[in-house]
């Protein structure tokens, strides 16, 4: 009976293949899909790019299988064992709490809770908030949110790219990915483009009653792709400073009345304590001049310590801001040693600080730096995290920035910077190889500084601190501490590789390659830093730029003599091809790889990994065989490389080698003892190998409609 594939079934199929191939089984998917479109045509079909190239793709297959009932089956088979995507369960959402003290901003209030409740009109509900720094746009936000809370009740969904990763901020399929998390995608689901990320985003608020703010925006590109496509969605984009153009209402945060002004800090430091100061009260108001983060600061530092008519609120100067003004008279509160942190800490714009990188900046014990980063969360300096971190604001961190030359001198300035650096470098060497213990990819731990647990724990604190190593390879350059730079961006490699933190490593990888390049040019960190980088990419999606990467990168650890490493780039170089169908292309590089690494001789320090490497690159060929349609020599391949990984106990690597083997075994037509194969995968597998353990499950099904 002939098994009937609908066009637009095939067509969702393929769409969602060639975008979604996130994941180790998105991947897997991938490449039995394309071994399939080949056998089907008859030629090897790369990879489309583009909707247009996919519907073509979908076409041509439909076509073909319409008098090909055995292929017609292989297809709907496929397209049934394909994990399902089910409509996802949205998180209620992350927006922080509204603040407590909210004053004076009725008007703006007044014309967002308009747009969010106006009847659509075939207009998308979306508001641009803006202000200067420390006007309180954040705090309208959260406000308005509170106020709408009833009216989104599928989740309201909070991004701050507030010191996010890159020169300019994140690029726009970052901040997708950033919104994605927050509404609840598991890692594995989210796609690598940035289209992929888009069309997911507007399938998952598709009819649901939902409230998204992005913080601290700092470019129309970032927020174009969100702009709602259904009634009732509402998009609040929050600007800190100028407003730039976006087709959304614009509202302006102004400054506060001077009777909303006094309201405020009555507010936060009581009635009482401003009696006392009524007559300092109008020097006070014009210095703070209607800003919110200046008036909450004054009335913190009236509360604590009073006023004196020798306080520097008396009299305030004749051309001022108010946010630089309220940071000079925190510091002016504070003890001369706690300002000196701040100031050092301030140096190098790092996006947060914990007590351990604040001892770093001053020079000063731990415990000290802790004690101190309280007195500064005391006087708002400092604003604390969940985590145990801490971050400045960010005109306060230039205020401080700016004053730390004067105050202390260049070269203490220089140091402190450099002390940062060291204890970062320190601290992600150590989780580097805590991560990846065994690979010569990462750097051997340090000497000194605290050691990471366990895998585990390595991971975590690459993830904790990943924005200020991104920052901190920027730093580094400026500074000319160039190995530095380049020995940061290469200890990520086990965060990319293991956690999938792509779009978060990708700014410091452009940048040290370029680093590299113009001080390391034909090293072997140079090619280290461009295998690094076309990984990236290729996880991304951005093919073109994956393959200059990656040619860089073999002809740096060629011209470095490094016959490890030039091996594993040309085995990336195949791995790239594959996963665009370009199998015979793919085969080749293997097959080179595979003769570079005869190369290496049994006395070289590289020859340790060797039968691992072996192993792996022979289960490549045997995967790019298959799909050239060559299934006993793939068979034979994926065979050896299975029982490699099985001696050396590699369960994971071996239920991978296996799953290949089973898909071979079925395109071959020997079904049950691809059942087999698959029944000992599956006992190989943990629980949380779900991703996996759902594929074979699917593969299982596959194999059981012709066995």
């Amino acid at each position: 009976m002939l098994e009937v594939v609908a066009l637009s079934a095939l067509t969702a199929f393929l769409t969602a293949v060639g975008n979604g191939a996130a994941g180790e089984m998105g991947k897997q998917l991938l490449l039995s899909t394309g071994a399939l479109a080949g056998r089907t045509l008859g030629r090897e079909t790369p990879l489309p790019t583009g909707v247009d190239g996919l519907d073509t793709l979908a076409s041509q297959v439909h076509a073909r299988i319409g008098d090909d009932p055995r292929r017609a089956a292989e297809w709907a088979s496929l397209l049934r064992s394909a994990p399902v995507q089910e409509r996802v369960s949205l998180s209620p959402g992350t927006l922080p709490p509204a603040p407590r003290n909210f004053t004076n901003r009725e008007r703006a209030v007044k014309r967002l809770k308009r747009e969010a409740t106006r009847p659509a009109a075939g207009r998308p509900r979306c508001a641009q908030l803006s202000g200067p720094p420390g006007i309180g746009t954040t705090a309208v936000a959260l406000h308005v949110g509170a106020l709408l809370h009833p009216r989104f009740p599928d989740g309201q969904f909070y991004v701050d790219l507030r010191d996010a990763a890159g020169e300019n901020g994140p690029e726009p399929a970052a901040v997708l990915q950033h919104l994605l998390r927050e509404m609840g995608v598991e890692h594995d689901r989210i796609p690598p483009t940035g289209a992929a990320r888009e069309q997911l985003y507007r399938r998952l608020t598709a009819g649901r009653r939902v409230l998204v703010v992005i913080d601290h925006a700092s470019s129309v590109a970032q927020v174009r792709g969100l702009i709602p496509s259904t009634p009732d969605v509402f998009l609040l984009v929050v600007v800190s400073g100028r407003p730039f153009t976006l087709d959304a209402l614009p509202v302006a945060v102004p400054p506060m009345s001077d009777r909303h002004a006094v309201k405020m800090l009555r507010q936060v430091a009581g009635r009482e304590q401003i009696a006392r100061v009524k007559r300092q009260l109008p020097a006070l108001l014009t210095r703070c001049a209607g800003n919110a983060f200046a008036l909450r600061a004054a009335a913190l530092r009236l509360l604590t310590e009073g006023a004196s008519p020798s306080d520097p609120v008396a009299e305030p100067p004749g051309d001022h801001h108010p946010v630089r003004d309220a940071t000079r008279s925190a510091c002016e509160g504070l003890r001369p040693q706690t300002a000196r942190l701040c100031r050092l800490t301030a140096l190098g714009g790092w996006p947060s600080i914990d007590a351990h990188l604040a001892a770093a900046a001053a020079g000063i014990e731990v415990a000290e730096a802790t004690r101190m980063l309280a007195e500064a969360v005391d006087v708002q300096l400092l604003e604390p995290l969940p985590d145990g971190r801490h971050r400045f604001h960010p005109e306060v961190r230039r205020y401080l920035a700016d004053t730390a030359g004067a105050e202390h001198g260049i070269a203490e300035c220089s140091a402190a910077v450099t002390r940062v650096l060291d204890a970062l470098l320190n601290r992600v060497l150590h989780a580097a190889h805590a991560a990846l213990p065994q690979s010569w990819r990462t750097e051997p731990a340090p000497e000194s500084g605290v050691p990471c647990r366990d895998e585990e724990e390595g991971v975590a604190v690459l993830a904790a601190e990943v924005r200020n190593v991104v920052r901190a390879v920027s730093v580094a350059g400026e500074y000319q501490h160039i190995d530095t730079a380049l020995r940061l961006a290469r200890a990520l490699w086990p965060l990319q590789l293991k956690a999938g933190y792509w779009d978060e490593v990708l700014p410091a990888l452009r940048v040290a390659a370029r680093c590299a390049d113009d001080h390391r040019p034909g090293s072997r960190m140079a090619g280290a830093l461009y295998f690094q980088l076309a990984h990236c990419l290729g996880e991304l999606g951005r093919e073109e730029e994956a393959d200059r990467a990656a040619d860089a990168a073999v002809a740096s650890e060629r011209a470095a003599g490094h016959t490890r490493g030039e091996a594993s780039s040309v085995e990336l170089q195949g791995l790239l091809s594959m996963r665009r169908w370009l199998y015979a292309a793919a085969h080749e590089r293997f097959a080179e790889a595979e003769s570079i690494y005869r190369g290496i001789t049994s006395g070289q320090d590289e020859a340790v990994d060797l039968p691992r490497a072996f192993a792996l690159v022979q289960r490549h060929q045997g995967r790019a065989l298959r799909g050239m349609g060559r299934l006993a020599e793939s068979r034979v391949l994926l065979e050896a490389a299975t029982a490699f990984f099985e001696e050396q106990g590699e369960a994971y690597n071996q239920a991978r080698a296996l799953t290949d083997l089973a898909e071979a075994l079925h395109e071959a037509g020997e079904n049950a003892e691809a059942l087999a194969k698959i029944t000992l995968a599956e006992r190989l597998l943990t629980p949380a190998a779900t991703p996996h353990l759902m594929y074979l499950a699917g593969l299982r099904l596959r194999c059981e409609a012709v066995a």
